[in-house]
Parts: C-alpha cells; sequence; structure tokens
C-alpha cells in the first residue's frame, strides 16, 4: 500500500539546536572537514541515513543560520551538504531549503553537476517576487517546488494577515506561471499556505478567522479546483505544536490527521514519526479541528479556546 503522505525529512536543519552545534563544529574543523571521519560528521551522516530508511521522499537542508552575517556562507556550505547527501542519502534527493535564492540556484547546480545520476530534487520554496528567477532554472533542470503562500507587500486581509481568497490568489498567480510560461507539470507543484502555532492562535479582532482556518480552508479551495488538479500541498507540521506545555508530536500528528481531510498530502516533518500513517488521539483531532472551525464567530473562539485551556490544564505535571 503506498504512503498516505510525501515526507520531506526536515531533521538536517540548522536552527535545530543539537544538529546546529554539530553543524558549526563541522564548519570550523577545517580543510577536509566534510570527508574526514569525525564526531559532527558522523552525527549528520547518522541524519541523512536514518530519515532515508524511515521512508523520506526528500532530505531537506537548511543552513539559512550561518548565513544571516554573511550570506555566502550558507552558499558555500550548502554545496557541501548537497555533496553529504549524494553520498549517504540511499538515493532520496534533496530537498534544498532556504531563503535565499543564491543558496537555491547554486545548490540546484551542484545537485546535477557533482557527477552521477541523480533523482529531480525539491526546491523550498518559490514566492510570487520570486517566481521568474527560480522557476527560469527548469530550462536548464528539473525539480520540484514548494510554492510559499506568502505575499510580495503588506497583506490587507483581516488582521493583518492573507485573507483565504488572496492566498487563492497568490496560488494562482505561481500555478500561472509555474505551467504555462516555465513548463512545469502540477504534479511538480507544492503549495504551502504556512503553520500558525495553535498557542497563539487567537485573532485580536472581533471577527477574524484564525491563522488554522485559512490554512486549511486555503488547502481546500484549491484541491477542489479543477483548474489546480495535481498540485500537492505541504506544511511545517512541527510549528503548529510550538509553544505547548507537552504531548508536541501528538497534536503535530492530530494536526496532519485533519489538515489531510482538507487535501493536505505532504509533510516537512521528522519521517520516524510516520504521520498520517498512524491514528491520532482523538481528543487531540477534537482540538485541532476546533481551530480548524475558527472562522471570526465567538462561538468558534470559545471553543478551541476552552479546548486549549483544557489540554493545558491535563498537561501539567
Amino acid at each position: 500500500m503506498a504512503k498516505p503522505l510525501i515526507c520531506i525529512g526536515e531533521l538536517v536543519h540548522a536552527s535545530i539546536p543539537a544538529t546546529g552545534r554539530m553543524m558549526r563544529k563541522l564548519a570550523d574543523s577545517g580543510p577536509g572537514a566534510y570527508t574526514t571521519d569525525s564526531e559532527p560528521l558522523d552525527y549528520i551522516k547518522n541524519l541523512i541515513e536514518s530519515q532515508a530508511a524511515d521512508g523520506a521522499d526528500y532530505i531537506a537542508v537548511n543552513l539559512d543560520a550561518f548565513g544571516e552575517s554573511d550570506p555566502r556562507t550558507a552558499v558555500r556550505m550548502m554545496s557541501d551538504y548537497v555533496e553529504l547527501v549524494r553520498r549517504w542519502g540511499r538515493d532520496v534527493p534533496i530537498c534544498i531549503d532556504s531563503s535565499n535564492d543564491e543558496v537555491l540556484e547554486t545548490a540546484l547546480v551542484d545537485w546535477y553537476e557533482s557527477g552521477g545520476r541523480v533523482r529531480p530534487p525539491l526546491l523550498n520554496s518559490v514566492k510570487v517576487h520570486t517566481v521568474d528567477r527560480i522557476l527560469a532554472l527548469k530550462r536548464r533542470f528539473e525539480f520540484s517546488f514548494v510554492g510559499l503562500l506568502v505575499g510580495d507587500a503588506s497583506s490587507a486581509g483581516p488582521g493583518g494577515s492573507h485573507s483565504v481568497e488572496q492566498l487563492i490568489s497568490l496560488a494562482r498567480r505561481i500555478f500561472s506561471a509555474a505551467v504555462e510560461t516555465y513548463g512545469f507539470r502540477a504534479g511538480e507543484i507544492f503549495f504551502d499556505s504556512t503553520v500558525f502555532p495553535l498557542a497563539i492562535d487567537m485573532p485580536m479582532e472581533p471577527g477574524v478567522p484564525g491563522y488554522t482556518y485559512r490554512a486549511f480552508e486555503t488547502i481546500k479551495a484549491i484541491r477542489t479546483d479543477p483548474a489546480f488538479e495535481g498540485v500537492h500541498f505541504t506544511m511545517g507540521v512541527s510549528n503548529c505544536a510550538r509553544d505547548l506545555p507537552a504531548r508536541k508530536v501528538g497534536v503535530s500528528r492530530a494536526y496532519v490527521a485533519k489538515a489531510m481531510e482538507y487535501g493536505l498530502d505532504s509533510v516537512i516533518a521528522n519521517p520516524a514519526h510516520h504521520f498520517g500513517e498512524r491514528e491520532p488521539d482523538p481528543e487531540l483531532v477534537r482540538l485541532v479541528g476546533a481551530y480548524a472551525k475558527m472562522n471570526g464567530s465567538t462561538e468558534r473562539l470559545n471553543e478551541a479556546m476552552a479546548l486549549m485551556g483544557e489540554f493545558c490544564r491535563k498537561s501539567r505535571p
């Protein structure tokens, strides 16, 4: 039986504290650091191999934390990590994950030009204002991409965020450019309507829908629109449980289960959790479901806040 979700392994990410420390030690090890056995290199090797063994469809690498003071540092380092994924990824393609377009471009070239046969990678992410720069690379290389549904200008949506209609409009712009101008197939496009932490998903203005509601309704609207047939939807699901006092994996599992009802078919996650394959706790599904229905009415807001309060009380040591 096929897996219910495409899994983009998230563990080789410099913002994860333990991983970031090992990445830093590796970067500071001098010449030969990425080819000579060492504790930090073994650590990265294990992250890559274990995610491949656990069924990851892509192995994401994010080094943006190293480029904060000098963006070129992340560009140079990504070339080394591309080679590590090729070496230890068991033919699982890389997901080049960066907010720096130069990192995306350089790593894509490295993936294909470092020798041998490779499977097309995934680039995360493309936005409406980077469409032409990144998607034009399709003329040279095969790849899929994540279309991040964020705007290139201040949002005029409710509560200072994008409305469902605005998010769909962003998706249309990305999809149109990808398919009509650059020759992408629908199945090479992954839309990300973004995950907002449930713990702080509480609108500050009356009548404003919650972030989770908007994210899920956007997935449903695109999934049911024939014009978008074949596209994928992905989310960095661990963000949903940020700042919660306990049961973060359980909440994330419930979040995925509920999002799948709306059309989610991919996750950016730890593949060892096998989201979508194991049954979630019904109480946690009910909690997430309340946020998914938080459409701006006082009744829906009160229901979600009551369930979150109950969850936090039960989670106290």
